[in-house]
């Protein structure tokens, strides 16, 4: 099949011929139709590092073509979104319905004593967070794929597995927003408007989106800002607790940035709590006062991957599309072949695109 490997830091994305393995055990063979262009990826390939050569790609949708004999979750002719969350489904985090954060998450690949799943001129090749969906082919655990109706179009599709889920259920399983709290959103990119989404769903009464863009502002609003801020040109801080009067009940920081985090914890009402899920750099972090922190009794949390149980919240993000509430299609801003995937990643530097998406793996 063709790949999309990437051979070692800043070397980039270049087409190969790869083979696959034959699925085993709880192993699935997906025909890929769309995988999304996520800067997790692009990190990983450009000063993270890693194993090399690997293909990476964690956004992937497409149809199961073949299962292992253990495989009881899937069968051949679903159609499929797969997620970086990788659980065994049988430690005390994943029986007690967390498996976001399973303990043996290491459990849904293959052994270093087996052959590898993907391999080029008869060497390993590395497969990216489980999934390795920069390829014509994926060979997933069936725990990292969930079901979705047929009538779901691909390239939405395929961001569901990542960013909606970061975005959407950072909202609706990490901070359980209620009808009329009120919500700002720090950072207006592909995974911020996912929060906006989500906190309409929970019935927000006050959704506020700061960015530095005008254009990802007025984006903002299709999904359901309520109100937006540029805070190059205003105070968020000020702007905040004036459309909210008291402060407000959650923050969702997407950005990451020390001062801008600061921002946030400004932002709360008595009661509210921040949720930091972005980060753009080393630094990242902040500094809470325990005496205001506990005065006012307000939490600052960890966001990983929006708290997420796949097999549930993406066949209900596919509902939520299908029903008209949820606003998916205006993420996908391009899509691009196989070959492209350097050139659809320079295209995200521009602050009009929101996400990038491969829906040409010929």
């Amino acid at each position: 099949m063709k790949a999309s490997v990437t051979k070692g830091l800043g070397q980039g994305f270049v087409v190969e011929d790869i083979d696959l393995a034959d699925p085993v055990g709880h192993e699935v063979r997906v025909q890929v139709q769309a995988s999304g262009l996520c800067h997790s990826d692009l990190s990983v390939a450009t000063f993270i590092g890693g194993e090399f050569p690997v293909v990476l790609g964690h956004e992937v949708a497409g149809v199961v073509t073949e299962t292992g004999p253990q495989v009881t979750q899937v069968k051949v002719g679903d159609h499929v979104v797969g997620s970086l969350i990788q659980y065994c489904g049988s430690c005390v985090n994943c029986l007690s319905g967390r498996t976001h954060i399973c303990l043996r998450p290491e459990a849904t690949l293959r052994t270093p004593d087996e052959p590898s799943r993907l391999s080029w001129n008869g060497a390993p090749v590395a497969q990216g967070m489980g999934l390795g969906g920069f390829a014509q082919e994926a060979l997933v655990h069936e725990n990292q794929l969930a079901v979705i109706p047929e009538e779901m179009p691909w390239a939405p599709a395929a961001l569901i597995g990542c960013g909606v889920l970061t975005g959407a259920g950072a909202v609706l399983n990490s901070a359980d927003v209620r009808q009329g709290d009120t919500v700002v959103v720090i950072g207006a990119g592909g995974v911020g408007m996912n929060a906006v989404s989500g906190a309409r769903i929970a019935g927000a009464g006050t959704i506020i989106v700061t960015d530095i863009e005008d254009a990802k502002l007025e984006r903002a609003k299709a999904f359901g800002a309520t109100h937006v801020v540029n805070s190059r040109e205003i105070d968020p801080v000020e702007a905040a607790r004036d459309i909210t009067g008291q402060g407000a009940d959650h923050v969702f920081d997407f950005v990451g940035a020390r001062p801008v985090t600061a921002q946030g914890m400004q932002m709360l009402g008595k009661g509210g709590g921040l949720y930091l899920i972005g980060i753009s750099g080393t630094d990242a972090g902040i500094d809470v006062s325990a005496m205001t922190a506990l005065s006012n009794s307000q939490k600052v949390q960890g966001v990983y991957m929006g708290s997420s149980h796949l097999k549930r919240d993406i066949p209900f993000y596919a509902s939520m599309y299908l029903q008209g509430r949820m606003n998916l299609d205006d993420l996908v801003s391009r899509e691009i072949g196989l070959a492209d995937i350097d050139a659809g990643y320079e295209s995200l530097k521009d602050g009009t695109t929101a996400r990038v998406v491969i829906t040409d793996l010929s």
